[in-house]
């Protein structure tokens, strides 16, 4: 198990079929023990629970600094210790360059980079003080190619946010010990997708995809297991594409 005795915090991982919740459960299923951030504290303590003995749930607005330090001290004190932060929590908007309201922007800009900042900020100290910790943070292609499936363009500009945040990070806490990368999923099948995909745009999508399928939520999990065990001991600054080859540059 590549995970074994390590513990982790994944925000954004109480939705079924979500990209979080699927890190969650293949984390534990390496022996990782899982502290569960969501916006739905129910949510993410039946998460927690799904996922077996040793694992928790809690309520957490990313973008709300008081509400990350107060998750992160829970997890830390229930485990002792977390290895590994997951930036995983997002939302997305499909609104063109004019309809963004002020309201809209600074939603999906809190959520989608303010929220890595601050359960960054929180988790840090205690990662420093033990010499060591591993923070993934979730990107997209469309902060790559400008723009997505449904993302409007303030989510690219929030994703493209996450991107040199996470670099300026590396560079900052590698001297700590602390590796810091980001992913860029392409078109992944989850609630965020599900009702929106039409046959046609299926088959329209496919032709731009080399691998001819769309991702699943774990797909992605599989790269944050990748960056949060000690295989990727030399990784930090990266940005890893999970796209099926949409974008290749």
């Amino acid at each position: 198990m590549l995970l074994s005795d390590k513990t982790a915090i994944i925000s954004g991982a109480a939705s079924t079929r979500g990209i979080g919740r699927a890190t969650a459960k293949l984390f534990a299923q390496h022996g990782a023990r899982v502290a569960i951030l969501d916006l739905d504290a129910d949510g993410a303590a039946a998460a927690a629970r799904d996922l077996g003995e040793g694992h928790i749930g809690l309520g957490c607005d990313v973008a709300d600094l008081v509400s990350c330090r107060q998750a992160v001290e829970q997890a830390i004190g229930y485990f002792g210790k977390v290895d590994v932060l997951i930036n995983n929590a997002g939302i997305t908007q499909p609104l063109k360059l004019l309809e963004i309201a002020p309201e809209n922007w600074d939603r999906v800009v809190d959520v989608n980079m303010t929220g890595v900042l601050y359960l960054s900020q929180a988790i840090v100290p205690h990662m420093r003080a033990r010499g060591q910790g591993s923070i993934a943070c979730m990107s997209s292609v469309s902060a790559q190619r400008g723009g997505g499936i449904f993302g409007g363009p303030h989510y690219s500009a929030a994703k493209a946010g996450v991107l040199g945040l996470a670099k300026a990070m590396a560079r900052e806490l590698g001297p700590d010990g602390i590796r810091v990368n980001s992913v860029t999923p392409g078109l992944i099948q989850t609630d965020i997708t599900g009702g929106k995909l039409t046959a046609e745009m299926r088959t329209e999508i496919l032709k731009g995809i080399p691998l001819n399928r769309l991702g699943d939520a774990e797909d992605v999990a599989k790269i944050y297991l990748f960056l949060a065990s000690d295989l990727s001991s030399y990784v930090t600054g990266a940005v890893i594409d999970v796209n099926g080859g949409m974008l290749i540059h």
